[in-house]
């Protein structure tokens, strides 16, 4: 099978899918890595390669409608949840009126953020708001005040707030633990956040991309990803969103 496309923790998983149980499963797994969010979909669209693994939902929507592709999901494999951190805080009971949170300024980060913070009782967003919820959409701040900020630099701003939602990946790169130090992280089950296996429409069927489903979606890998992100990376198995 050519090439899914992979970033590092997704090449983690893959390379663990290759030399523990693709050989097994009688399937040939070549991984080819890209630096960028746009060739592993018009690669998967071309053909050049035959499936990719780094997306999520509200990306590939976008990504089909600007670009015109065929992209869909086959399975959700992983996430790496936002959290709300605080130097200052206990937990997020302890957040009250006066505090100000940072929370990511770009869409999609800034509607993960809010939904999280509504989840958990911190603000209410008004009946019916979606994914793409921004600061107009608060029925209830609670008192809370707000910083947008570009995602990357929000855990180097983490002290001159009360509370920050980070992305996964920025705060592991801060050093911080997800599992360990977030006062609330997203919930994996059923989160359209979630990374998936893609592959362009048509191909769903092929035998070695449901091969590779099934390896990416099986005990010894969710077992893999816990013990090797420690909570930073979720399994999120399950049916992917239409």
């Amino acid at each position: 099978m050519r090439r899914p496309r992979a970033s590092a923790r997704h090449g983690d998983i893959l390379n663990h899918v290759k030399e523990n149980l693709a050989a097994d499963a009688g399937l040939a797994l070549e991984i080819r890595e890209f630096d960028d969010y746009v060739l592993p979909n018009t690669a998967t669209e071309s053909g050049e390669v035959d499936a990719n693994f780094f997306q999520h939902k509200p990306y590939l929507d976008d990504f089909n409608e600007q670009k015109g592709t065929h992209i869909v999901p086959v399975v959700d494999v992983e996430i790496e949840p936002l959290g709300l951190y605080s130097e200052q805080l206990d937990g997020i009971g302890d957040l009250t009126a006066g505090h100000t949170v940072a929370l990511p300024d770009d869409a999609t980060n800034e509607g993960r953020a809010l939904k999280l913070l509504a989840d958990h009782g911190a603000i209410e967003l008004k009946d019916g708001t979606g994914s793409d919820a921004t600061l107009g959409d608060i029925a209830d701040d609670k008192g809370l005040e707000f910083e947008e900020l570009e995602a990357a630099q929000i855990p180097t701003r983490l002290g001159d707030v009360d509370a920050a939602v980070i992305n996964g990946n920025f705060a592991i790169g801060a050093g911080l633990k997800p599992a360990k130090d977030a006062l609330v992280l997203e919930k994996a089950e059923g989160n359209p956040y979630a990374n998936f296996l893609a592959v362009k429409k048509g191909n769903e069927d092929d035998p070695r991309v449901g091969k590779l489903a099934r390896l990416l979606t099986s005990d010894e890998v969710a077992a893999f990803v816990n013990q090797r992100f420690e909570g930073s990376v979720l399994p999120a198995f399950g049916a992917a969103a239409s």
